[in-house]
């Protein structure tokens, strides 16, 4: 390996392009030197000023460009099991954003791929791990200090979602970042699944059951539900509260900017997910890097990523049955231990 980690990054879009950056300007101890996407022209624009990147149309061919050591995945979550499979196949480290493969049985195929290598090579882009806020909270309920965690309420909303979004997307896009969380958070696994719809906003599309009451039940005996809110049209807001035996604790109410003048007082609200985990993003990747380069993985494992994909699964079911919905969960392999902490 070189003094700088050569990375080659999947997908050029929003996220993709904000990788880019992140790696060139943000990071230390590794480069950009291979980018695929589909857009080639988007691709060149994102890596316009970087000196030696080579731009493919093919994410299977990056892979193979010279330089390349490490691989960041940030396309479209459909493009990711090949992406992985690829990767593993070349005995190379992943950086894989989430949904680490959108559906339970292609996330469950990544699982075992990795787990007949005998070792880790890919981490999933969980990127709430890495906020200041939520390691905070974390290191506290660990602890002990507030004795047994009962209840997680989240709250996570968005000021409007594009115009493909579907209401099965509200948990399998927006709520996967609260199943691993509260997975994480708590220690203990999600085993099921209710959804309630309040009458939909007026802000919502025609047809998008927006919002929506998402109610986990964990096999520790906690409940956690989660508000999910994509049209609400005032500002990105992600909050999780803690009610234990002995006590409560709340993140997600730090102030950006306040700005008081005479006779009114103002605050910023974030209005995107790049920008209120910001710092978590930089976090995350930073980690990546400077595991890799020592020759570990670390962070979310692709059991955390199948587990994600099996829970959202079942509240989709349980959105359309109007119903409680179990989650089942294929044997873990002894690689990944239990619920990553």
């Amino acid at each position: 390996m070189g003094d700088l980690l050569g990375v080659a990054v999947l997908g050029a879009g929003h996220m993709g392009a904000d990788h880019i950056r992140r790696v060139d300007q943000v990071v230390s101890g590794a480069r950009v030197v291979a980018v695929a996407d589909p857009d080639t022209d988007r691709a060149k624009e994102a890596v316009a000023g970087l000196d030696a990147v080579t731009v493919h149309e093919d994410a299977v061919a990056a892979l193979d460009a010279a330089g390349v050591e490490a691989v960041l995945i940030a396309s479209p979550g459909p493009a990711h099991e090949e992406a992985l499979l690829a990767a593993f196949a070349r005995g190379l480290p992943v950086l894989c954003e989430k949904p680490m493969v959108p559906d339970s049985t292609g996330a469950l195929r990544v699982v075992e791929a990795e787990a007949r290598l005998g070792r880790r090579l890919a981490q999933i882009g969980f990127m709430r791990r890495y906020d200041a806020e939520y390691q905070r909270l974390k290191s506290l309920l660990d602890s002990g200090q507030l004795g047994r965690p009962l209840m997680l309420h989240c709250t996570h909303r968005n000021v409007s979602s594009p115009p493909y979004f579907t209401s099965a997307m509200l948990i399998d896009s927006s709520v996967s970042h609260e199943i691993d969380a509260a997975r994480w958070l708590l220690g203990q696994e999600l085993t099921a699944v209710t959804v309630l719809s309040p009458r939909s906003s007026a802000n919502a599309p025609e047809g998008l059951l927006d919002p929506q009451l998402v109610l986990f039940e964990t096999d520790g005996g906690a409940l956690v539900d989660v508000e999910v809110f994509v049209n609400c049209g005032f500002g990105y807001q992600v909050r999780c509260e803690a009610v234990c035996e002995s006590g409560s604790a709340r993140i997600g109410d730090d102030h950006t900017m306040v700005v008081t003048t005479r006779g009114s007082t103002h605050e910023d609200v974030p209005l995107d997910y790049l920008v209120r985990f910001a710092d978590a993003y930089d976090r995350e990747v930073q980690s990546w890097v400077d595991a890799t380069r020592q020759g570990l993985v670390t962070g979310p494992s692709v059991w955390d990523g199948y587990a994600s994909s099996a829970v959202a699964e079942a509240g989709v079911r349980a959105l359309d049955s109007g119903g409680r919905v179990a989650v089942e969960l294929a044997p873990r392999p002894d690689l990944y231990g239990n619920v990553s902490r």
